[in-house]
């Protein structure tokens, strides 16, 4: 029979790469107090890191431990919890090529609560956002929202054009769609375009 830090690693590393663990998970195997202490005792060994408060990564394998990409482990986060984790507005206008400023360090934001998760040497701050900034999730069209609020009123003129020339048709459609939830300037500047 296997010990629980052992079951732990087994189901650790049948995860995809950035793929997360918790306590809650393996309440079945022991009491919720040796689970905390197999996840601690695991994470002090190397085997496991801990991201945030309660929720562990396994370290991936090729020949030696390496620790996920950031991504991975914001996507394997925002399915594990049902949350809407997308780009910052900075990192979705330099996506879009609306700005050339370079952020630094990983950003993103949810509609559920805000934390910074610690991957090695890695780190990346997850900030609450109000709904009509996630509406659209992780599409171009709702990159778009998040990179209008982040530049502002101000730049919506040149913004716009810029933007005339790379979105289809199906984004300014989605656009269009959660107008109602935007702020008055924005929703003003993208019924001008779709008009």
């Amino acid at each position: 029979m296997k010990t629980l830090p052992e079951s732990i690693l087994e189901h650790s590393r049948l995860l995809p790469e950035g793929g997360l663990v918790c306590a809650k998970e393996f309440l079945h195997l022991g009491s919720r107090a040796a689970v905390d202490q197999a996840l601690s005792r695991l994470t002090k060994a190397g085997q496991l890191i801990r991201a945030t408060r309660g929720l562990y990564l396994a370290v991936t394998e090729q020949g030696r431990y390496v620790t996920p990409a950031m991504d991975k482990v914001v996507s394997a986060l925002a399915s594990k919890n049902q949350e809407k984790i997308a780009l910052d507005g900075a990192r979705s206008a330099k996506m879009l090529g609306l700005s050339v400023q370079v952020p630094s360090g990983d950003a993103f934001l949810t509609n559920g609560r805000a934390r910074r998760l610690q991957v090695g040497e890695v780190s990346a701050e997850i900030r609450h956002a109000p709904r009509w900034m996630l509406a659209l999730g992780s599409t171009t069209a709702g990159a778009v929202v998040r990179a209008l609020a982040w530049l502002g009123e101000r730049r919506i003129g040149e913004v716009m054009e810029a933007l005339r020339k790379q979105l289809t048709s199906t984004d300014w459609h989605a656009l269009s769609s959660v107008r109602s939830l935007l702020p008055s300037w924005m929703a003003l500047a993208i019924g001008r375009e779709v008009g």
